[in-house]
C-alpha cells in the first residue's frame, strides 16, 4: 500500500529528470556537430562553407539558441543528482565512478572529440564532494560569485581589446587547413589531429566551460538538497517564476551574444557580449527547462515523456555515440565529410541524428534498464554485476522506468547525467567561448 502511494511521484520526479536530460541532448548535439563538421570553429577560423548570407544566419541562430545554454542545463542536473547519490558511506562508489567517468572521457577526447566535457565533470565533482553538505543559500550564492568572476574575466579581455589588444591568430585558417587534410585521413591521422586540437580544448574548459558548470552544478547542488523535483506544485510555480525572468533577459543577452561572435568575432564587441552572456545564459538555459516542465505537467505530458524520456535514461551512451556517428560522418575513418557542409546541412544533420536517437532509446530502454555504457560505468562503479542491465533480463517497466529508478540514492553516472542517475555536453569552442 505504502509502495503504491509512494511510487508515482518518485516516478514522475525521475521522469522529469531524464525528459530533461533527453532535451539537452539536442542542444549538446547542435553545438558540438558544428564543430566535429569543421576544424575551422575549433581554431576561431571563419568556416569557408558558412561563408553565405543563409550560412551566417543558421550560425546565429544556433549560438542565439543553443551555444552557452545546453551544457548549463546538464550541469544543473549533474548537480541535483549527485544529491541523490551523497549519503553516508557513499564516497568510495562515487569516487570509482568519477574516476571511471574520467577514463571514459579521456579516450572520447583522443579518439573521437576533444571538446570532451566529462573529464571536466570528472573533476568537478570532487568539488561537489567536498561540498555535498553546504547549505542552500550558500551554494546559491557561491554558483552567482563564480559566475560573476567569470564575466568580469571576460570583461576584462574586452577592455584590453578596446585597448588595442589584437587577439587575432594569423595562423588560424592555415592551421584549420591542415587539422581538415589530417581528419580525412586514416585512423592514425585522425587521433594525431584531435591532440593537436586538445590544448585549444583545454583552454576553452580552463576560462570558459568549467567556471559556468561549476556555477550550474553549484545550482543544482542546492536545488536537490531542497528537493526541488519532489514537490510538483512548488516546481511549477518556479518554473513560472523561471519563464518569466528568463525569456525576456535571457533572449537579450544572447541575441547580443550570437550577433557578436558571428558578425565581429575576435573584438572588444565580441568579448564584452560573451561576458553579457555569461550573465544571462544561465537564466535562458531555466526558462528552456521551465517550459519543458511544464510541458511534461500538462495533460499530454505523459507522451513528450515517453519520447524524451528513454534518450535521457541512457544520455551518456547517446552523447558518446553521437561523437561517434560523426566520426564516421566526417573524418576518414568513414564518408569524409569534415568542411564540406554549409550550416544549413550541419543543422539538418543534427537533427537527423538526434531523431534517429530518440527512437533507438526507446526500443532500448524497453529491452533494457541501462544504456550499454552506463551499464559499463555501473559495473565499475559497484565492483558487480548490474541486475536488469545490458545483457541481462529485460526490466521491468513501469510509468517509463525501471524498478530501481524509484530510488532516490542510486548512484549517478555523470554528464551527461545518465538517466535519472546522473550527464556534452559538453561542447567546446575556442578558447575565449563555452559552448560554441
Amino acid at each position: 500500500m505504502t509502495g503504491a502511494i509512494l511510487r508515482p511521484p518518485t516516478d514522475r520526479r525521475l521522469t522529469d529528470l531524464d525528459a530533461l536530460r533527453g532535451f539537452a541532448l539536442l542542444g549538446i548535439l547542435v553545438v558540438n556537430l558544428g564543430y566535429l563538421a569543421s576544424p575551422h570553429h575549433f581554431r576561431g577560423a571563419a568556416d569557408p562553407m558558412a561563408a553565405s548570407r543563409l550560412g551566417h544566419l543558421v550560425e546565429w541562430l544556433v549560438a542565439a539558441g543553443f551555444e552557452t545554454k545546453f551544457y548549463l542545463l546538464f550541469s544543473f542536473l549533474f548537480g541535483y543528482s549527485c544529491t541523490l547519490q551523497f549519503r553516508p558511506g557513499s564516497a568510495p562508489a562515487f569516487l570509482r565512478r568519477l574516476a571511471g567517468l574520467f577514463v571514459i572521457g579521456v579516450l572520447h577526447a583522443v579518439l573521437l572529440f576533444p571538446g570532451d566535457i566529462l573529464t571536466t565533470y570528472a573533476v568537478l565533482g570532487l568539488v561537489l564532494l567536498a561540498l555535498r553538505r553546504m547549505a542552500p543559500r550558500r551554494a546559491l550564492a557561491l554558483a552567482v560569485v563564480v559566475t560573476v568572476l567569470l564575466a568580469a574575466v571576460h570583461a576584462g579581455l574586452g577592455a584590453l581589446l578596446a585597448s588595442g589588444l589584437d587577439a587575432t591568430d594569423p595562423l588560424a585558417a592555415a592551421d584549420a587547413e591542415r587539422t581538415l587534410h589530417d581528419l580525412r585521413g586514416g585512423a592514425g591521422s585522425v587521433i594525431a589531429a584531435h591532440l593537436d586540437q586538445l590544448p585549444l580544448a583545454g583552454a576553452a574548459v580552463l576560462f570558459a566551460l568549467a567556471p559556468g558548470a561549476l556555477a550550474a552544478m553549484l545550482a543544482g547542488l542546492a536545488a536537490g538538497n531542497r528537493r526541488l523535483f519532489a514537490d510538483p506544485d512548488r516546481l511549477l510555480r518556479a518554473a513560472s517564476r523561471a519563464q518569466a525572468i528568463g525569456f525576456p533577459t535571457g533572449a537579450a543577452g544572447a541575441v547580443v551574444y550570437a550577433s557578436a561572435s558571428v558578425y565581429y568575432p575576435d573584438t572588444a564587441f565580441d568579448a564584452f557580449a560573451f561576458a553579457a552572456d555569461i550573465i544571462t545564459a544561465p537564466l535562458l538555459a531555466a526558462a528552456y527547462a521551465a517550459t519543458l516542465l511544464r510541458a511534461l505537467h500538462a495533460p499530454w505530458g505523459h507522451r513528450l515523456a515517453a519520447l524524451l524520456a528513454p534518450a535521457g535514461r541512457m544520455s551518456l551512451s547517446n552523447y558518446l555515440g553521437q561523437s561517434a556517428i560523426a566520426v564516421l560522418l566526417f573524418t576518414g575513418v568513414g564518408l569524409g565529410l569534415a568542411g564540406r557542409l554549409t550550416p544549413p546541412a550541419v543543422l539538418a544533420t543534427a537533427l537527423a541524428i538526434y531523431a534517429a536517437q530518440l527512437v533507438l532509446s526507446r526500443r532500448w530502454m524497453r529491452l533494457f534498464r541501462y544504456g550499454p555504457v552506463e551499464w559499463v560505468l555501473r559495473a565499475w562503479t559497484q565492483l558487480a554485476r548490474p541486475t536488469g542491465g545490458h545483457g541481462a533480463e529485460p526490466a521491468v517497466r513501469q510509468s517509463g522506468l525501471s524498478p530501481d529508478a524509484v530510488v532516490p540514492q542510486r548512484p549517478v553516472t555523470s554528464p551527461p547525467p545518465e538517466s535519472s542517475s546522473a550527464t556534452p555536453t559538453p561542447t567546446t569552442p575556442d578558447t575565449s567561448r563555452s559552448d560554441r
